[in-house]
C-alpha cells in the first residue's frame, strides 16, 4: 500500500533544524485524513440527492457548510499562529511556508466560489445547481490532496523542531474554540473514524478530558446519527 504522505518525484523538503523535537505534530495526519475523506465524499453526496428533494439537499448542504467552515477555521489558525513563527525561526523553510500560504489562498477562493452554489442548491435541490457544486468540490479536493500531504511532509517536521508544545497546542485550541459545540462532537467522530485504531486511541487520549467524557456520553451517538442520515445503508465506522 502506497503511503499517501510519501514524497512525490521532484518535491524537495526543507532542511529540518538540528536538536530535539519540542512538540509533536502527529495529529495533523488525523485532521488531514478526515478532510480528505469528507471532500472525497462531497461530490457523490450532492449528485446522489434526487431532483427537487429539498429535505435531502438541506441535510447534505448543512453538513457541507459545517465542513467548509471548519476547514476555513483550521487554515485561519495556521495563518495566524504558525506561518510567521516558522519563517522567523527556520528561514530555510520560508519558500515552503510561502507555498502553504498560496495553497490557503487557493482554498479560500474555492470556498468563496462554493458558498453561493451551496446556498442555492440547499434551497432548490436542482440537479444543475448540484452539478456546479459537485464540480467545485472536486476542484477543492484536487488542491487539498497536494496541500495537506505537503504540509505533513514539509512543514510539520520543521514545526516540531521550532515550536514549543504550548505553541503547537495553541493552533489546535484556536480551531476548537471557533467550532460551535453543536458540530464539535460529530466532527470529532469523523476524525476518529478516519484514523487507524492505534493512532485513533493516541489521538483521543490527547483530547481534553471533558471533551472525551462528553463524546462518550453523547457525542458518539450524535456522530452515528449524522452518519446514518448522510449515508443510509452504510455501517457506521468505529470510533472509540
Amino acid at each position: 500500500m502506497v503511503d499517501f504522505y510519501a514524497p512525490a518525484p521532484g518535491e524537495t523538503a526543507p532542511p529540518v533544524p538540528d536538536g530535539p523535537a519540542l512538540c509533536s505534530g502527529k495529529e495533523m495526519r488525523v485532521l488531514h485524513n478526515a478532510f480528505l475523506w469528507a471532500y472525497a465524499e462531497a461530490p457523490g453526496l450532492v449528485r446522489g440527492a434526487a431532483a427537487g428533494d429539498t429535505r435531502r439537499s438541506a441535510v447534505v448542504g448543512q453538513w457541507l457548510a459545517d465542513l467548509d467552515a471548519t476547514l476555513h477555521v483550521h487554515h485561519q489558525s495556521e495563518d495566524e499562529l504558525l506561518w510567521d513563527k516558522l519563517e522567523q525561526r527556520a528561514p530555510s523553510c520560508a519558500l515552503h511556508v510561502a507555498q502553504m500560504r498560496a495553497h490557503h489562498a487557493q482554498v479560500q477562493e474555492l470556498l468563496h466560489e462554493a458558498s453561493p452554489l451551496l446556498e442555492r442548491w440547499q434551497v432548490s435541490g436542482d440537479p444543475s445547481d448540484g452539478e456546479d457544486l459537485a464540480v467545485a468540490y472536486e476542484r477543492m479536493l484536487d488542491v487539498l490532496k497536494v496541500h495537506l500531504r505537503r504540509e505533513v511532509l514539509e512543514v510539520v517536521p520543521v514545526a516540531e523542531k521550532t515550536l514549543t508544545q504550548r505553541e503547537w497546542n495553541e493552533v489546535g485550541e484556536h480551531s476548537i474554540g471557533a467550532i460551535p459545540k453543536s458540530r464539535l462532537m460529530p466532527q470529532l467522530g469523523m476524525l476518529l473514524a478516519n484514523t487507524e485504531p492505534t493512532a485513533r486511541a493516541e489521538f483521543f487520549e490527547g483530547v481534553p478530558k471533558p471533551v472525551q467524557l462528553l463524546y462518550r456520553i453523547v457525542g458518539r451517538r450524535q456522530y452515528a446519527r449524522q452518519y446514518r442520515e448522510l449515508f443510509p445503508g452504510r455501517p457506521v465506522p468505529a470510533t472509540v
